[in-house]
Parts: C-alpha cells; structure tokens; sequence
C-alpha cells in the first residue's frame, strides 16, 4: 500500500481536509506528490520557477497522480552582498532544508519532486532528499542568458572595483548593471548555482542533461514534465534516495567537480548533504580526488565562457563520459538505470551531436568549452586544501584561479576583524603587493560564515595585486571568486583557532604543491618554528573571544550549533 493510503487510515480527518481545498474523492486514492520548489520574488534564479511547477502538476494530474505544491523561497547571495544580510546565507540552507523536513513529515506523500535552481535552495533541497528518503527527483531550474559581448554578472564586482578607483565612470557601470542579467534563471558561471546544478546530476537525482539548461528555453519545461515520469517510476519500484545517494555516487560528484572547476562552497555542501545520510565526505576526500582528475571546462570564473555554452557543449554527460574511466558506472540514478546505462543510452540515441550542434551558430568548438581529456586546461582539478599551523584542520583554495608565481610565497599579514574594514584597505592602497589580507571572525560560530567576493573582486580586478597579494579568512568566498582566496580556516578564530591569533606583520607561507599553510615569522622576520610556536603560545594565553551583539536568534542558534567549515558548516 502506498504511504499516502496508509496514512488515510489513520489521519481520519485528512480526506475532508484535502476536499476542503478542491480535491475530489477520487483525487484522495491517487498516488500523492509533493513538489517543493524554492519559486519566489527573491532573485532571478527562482522567480521562473513556478512555471516549472505548473508543467509538472499538470504532467501529474495527466498520469493519475495528484500533486500538492509547496514552497520554501531561498535567498540571493548577491542581493545579501556588503551588508549584514550574507551573515544569513549559509544558515538559509538549514531553515529551508528544516522547512521541507517539516511539510513533507507532516502531511504523507509517496514521492516529490524538488524544483530548484540556486546556491542554498540546491543543498537545502538535497539534504532534505537524503533526510526524508522518499522517492524524489530534482529539476534544476536551469541557466540565465548572458547579456551583451558574454557579460555576466560576476563582473560586475570587477567593474565596481574599477568605479570605486575611478576608472570608469558611473554611467558606464550602470549600463554594465543594466545589461548583466537579461534573463531569469542562475548566474552565468561555474559559481556556486550551477555547480550545484551540476553536483545534482552528478549525484544521479536528475535525468541526464537537465543541469545548466538555458531557464528560458522550453526544452526545461520538456524535461520537468520528462522528471514527472520518472518520479512515477521511483515510486512503482520504490527507489529512494539512499539507494542513489551513495559514498561511490559522492566521490563521482567530487570528480566531476574536479572536472568544471566547481565552486569551493561544494566543499561545505556535500559533506553536509552525506551528513544526512550517515556517510562521511572529508575536505581530504576533494584534495585526493582533485589531484586524480583533470580540469577540462573552460567555464567562467575560471576559464573564457559563460555557462549556457558548457550545456550547449554537451553538459555534465559530455563531462562523465570524458572522465568515465575514473566513475563508478554502477551507481543507481533516478532513470531506474545505473550511470554507465545511462551514458550509453545517450550515446544510442545521438545525444552529444545534438547538444553541439547548438554550438554552430556561435561559431565556436566544443573543445574550447570542454577539452578532452588528454588536452585538459590542467592536469589536476582546481581545489586544493591546505592545512599548517595556521589550518590545523584545513583551510581550501582554488588553485585554477590563482597566478602560478603565487603557488608558493610568503606573504606579510595584514589583520582585519571584518571584510568591509578589508574591502576599503585594498580599495584605497593600503593593501600593498606582498600582503596578506587576514580578515577573521567570519566562520560559522563567528558572524555566520559570509562569504568574501568584494574584497576578493577589489585584489583581482587590481593588476598590482592579483599575483601579489592574498586573501585569508575562516569565513568562505563567492562561487565567482577568482584570485588568491584562501577560506574556510579551520579551526575558526571564534573558538580559538589560530587565524585568530594572527598579528600585523606575521609572515604566512602558502605552499601549494605541498599543501601547506603555516606562519613562518614574526614581525616582520623569518623565525624558527619553535619561535613561532611560542610566540602563538603567549598570544592564546591572552586571548579573549569575541563578543556579538545578540541580534537575531536565528543567527545566534546557527553560530551555537553549526560544525567547523571544513566539516561543512551543518547544524549538528
């Protein structure tokens, strides 16, 4: 019997409720759907949504199956950027995912669909999925167009830098503001949105080839009424989530990460996605994984392209079946068929040469998009997670980003205790070549764990400072950032950890090939690490933490209960 018609029984008021709200007596012995979607007016990744939650309730009601919508609207890291507003992200992710928890427990459904698009809606989405372990499938809600000469809305942060050296003038930015979202849908780069888009197929919880499509294209409609068929399906055979979502289906996503140069913000998603699960995915898991995996699109932040013309180049199978000899091909996916099933339906049935075709009128190849594997852009993929005296359990850095000359340096500290401190002091030139701007107090026990992107768009866009200078925090980055960035420092400053303990002029050695991240002199001067260990010494035993003004309690119950970065920022 299906749950929903077992609960019938026992929830006796149930029916007369649901008639209350228009369903009829044969609408009642239907298998039952919860679409979740995170539609709303809160940012163009989401506010497109709703018509993918009408095609498939209506593709629902045409199958006999009766569809119930709900909704949890996420918010937008861009519109939260530069004010208080980002200190509430990252926890977005756990209300959102508590927020489905409790409508789907409270009322019975036999399978659901989730119709997301964006940073925090994703992973709150995909941790619900693993916590509830119902039959479910996830339609992405697919890719804004680029506007004008491939303008996307990560450079905006750069031209922003440029006017507040006044290098531009205002009208010329505001016409970059005008011209960078011409479209609804996710960011048009490889940022936090698609790579979760990406992660999601990856993973198998979305038929082949919906991540990172064109939102305004129809073809997504085709695919979310396609979706609808196959949660149908799920629930016939009853594949549930913890049947797909396994360590092997993880370490598949993280390779596949390798490959697009995905965002650093993966790093605190997974693992708290696997969390739900019971299975453990470590920052080492990426480090070993990435060094195994060649990076091979050539997608913005990182590479030349916005992200539409990664999915016209053939997406995320194009992806797995380049790198299909390190995949686990026997994983279950939401199709009811393993991924390598999967991978050779699409070669059957021509797939591949019909994405790329999309490609001529752009006159471009798609190897400029997606190199093969033996021409990758680089032999290892793009994250890298060091750890020292000053990261005993880690910090991460995407290396693709960063110059080669600043792979192994020293670099002198600059302290700050918040990112707008940090953000002028690069603006106005006292951020100098040779510096390494410190900013700490940012984690999750501390404001909330915001990420950094305007501090970081101020050193890039700057040419003196982009091979120069680097940023090091415990709180996280933008999936737009590119440069030395160096995050998620773990332990965190707020609980004594040792960025927290970081002087003016302390000399800090990144070693990238090593993996090492550690404070190698004081004041100015090379010392001993015997010396440096002492000096640090002294410094704990005077240190105090910090005091946060109350504020909002739901802040205040995220900065109790959240684990480290590196663990994945999760409520635990």
């Amino acid at each position: 019997m299906l749950k929903s018609q077992e609960m019938r029984t026992i929830a006796v008021e149930m029916d007369a409720l649901k008639q209350g709200m228009g369903w009829t007596a044969n609408d009642l012995s239907k298998p039952q759907i919860f679409i979740q979607s995170t539609y709303g007016d809160s940012h163009p990744g989401s506010v497109h949504l709703n018509r993918l939650v009408k095609a498939a309730e209506k593709k629902f009601t045409s199958i006999d199956h009766k569809a119930a919508k709900y909704y949890a609207t996420d918010i937008c890291d861009g519109i939260a950027q530069g004010h208080d507003g980002m200190n509430y992200s990252l926890l977005s992710r756990e209300a959102i995912c508590n927020m489905i928890e409790i409508q789907a427990k409270a009322t019975p459904f036999d399978g659901g669909m989730f119709i997301c698009s964006c940073d925090k809606g994703i992973p709150a989405h995909l941790k619900a999925i693993a916590r509830l372990d119902m039959p479910s499938i996830v339609v992405t809600g697919g890719v804004m167009k680029s506007g004008p000469n491939m303008l996307t809305l990560e450079q905006i942060g750069t031209y922003n830098a440029m006017l507040e050296r006044h290098e531009i003038t205002p009208e010329a930015f505001a016409q970059k503001q005008s011209e960078a979202c011409p479209t609804c849908g996710a960011c048009q780069f490889m940022g936090t949105a698609i790579t979760m888009q990406v992660m999601t197929e990856a993973l198998g919880l979305c038929l082949p080839g919906v991540a990172v499509t064109p939102a305004v294209m129809g073809k997504l409609d085709t695919l979310t009424e396609d979706s609808a068929l196959a949660l149908a399906e799920l629930i016939k055979k009853d594949i549930k989530p913890s049947d797909i979502l396994t360590k092997e289906a993880f370490e598949n996503a993280i390779m596949v990460h390798a490959a697009v140069a995905g965002s650093s913000n993966v790093l605190l998603h997974l693992p708290a996605i696997a969390y739900e699960l019971g299975i453990e995915i470590t920052a080492d898991d990426f480090d070993r994984i990435h060094r195994q995996i060649p990076y091979l699109a050539n997608v913005r932040p990182s590479g030349k392209y916005p992200s539409e013309f990664f999915w016209y180049a053939g997406g995320v199978p194009m992806i797995m079946s380049h790198i299909k000899a390190y995949l686990h091909l026997d994983v279950m996916t939401v199709t009811g068929k393993t991924l390598g099933e999967n991978l050779e339906a699409l070669e059957a049935s021509h797939y591949f040469e019909t994405q790329i075709k999309q490609l001529e009128a752009f006159d471009i190849d798609k190897e400029d998009v997606i190199k093969p594997l033996d021409r990758p852009i680089q032999k290892e993929g793009a994250i890298a997670v060091l750890k020292g005296n000053l990261a005993p359990e880690g910090a991460v850095i995407k290396h693709s980003a960063v110059d080669p000359s600043m792979h192994q340096t020293v670099l002198r500290a600059r302290v700050f205790e918040s990112e707008e401190y940090a953000y002028r002091a690069t603006i106005d030139g006292t951020v100098k070549p040779g510096d390494a701007v410190v900013i700490k107090n940012e984690g999750p026990k501390g404001s909330g764990m915001p990420e950094m992107f305007y501090t970081t768009e101020a050193i890039a866009s700057n040419p003196k400072l982009i091979a120069t200078t680097a940023l090091i925090t415990d709180g996280r980055f933008s999936g737009a950032t590119r440069g030395p960035a160096i995050g998620h420092i773990s332990p965190e400053a707020c609980v004594g950890g040792p960025i927290g303990l970081v002087e003016e002029g302390d000399l800090i050695e990144i070693d990238i090939p090593a993996r090492g991240l550690n404070i190698v002199g004081i004041a100015n001067q090379k010392c001993s690490q015997e010396h440096v260990e002492k000096v640090l010494e002294e410094r704990r035993s005077k240190w105090k933490p910090p005091v946060f003004e109350k504020g909002s309690s739901v802040l205040n119950q995220y900065r109790k209960l959240a684990v480290s970065a590196i663990k994945g920022g999760y409520i635990e």
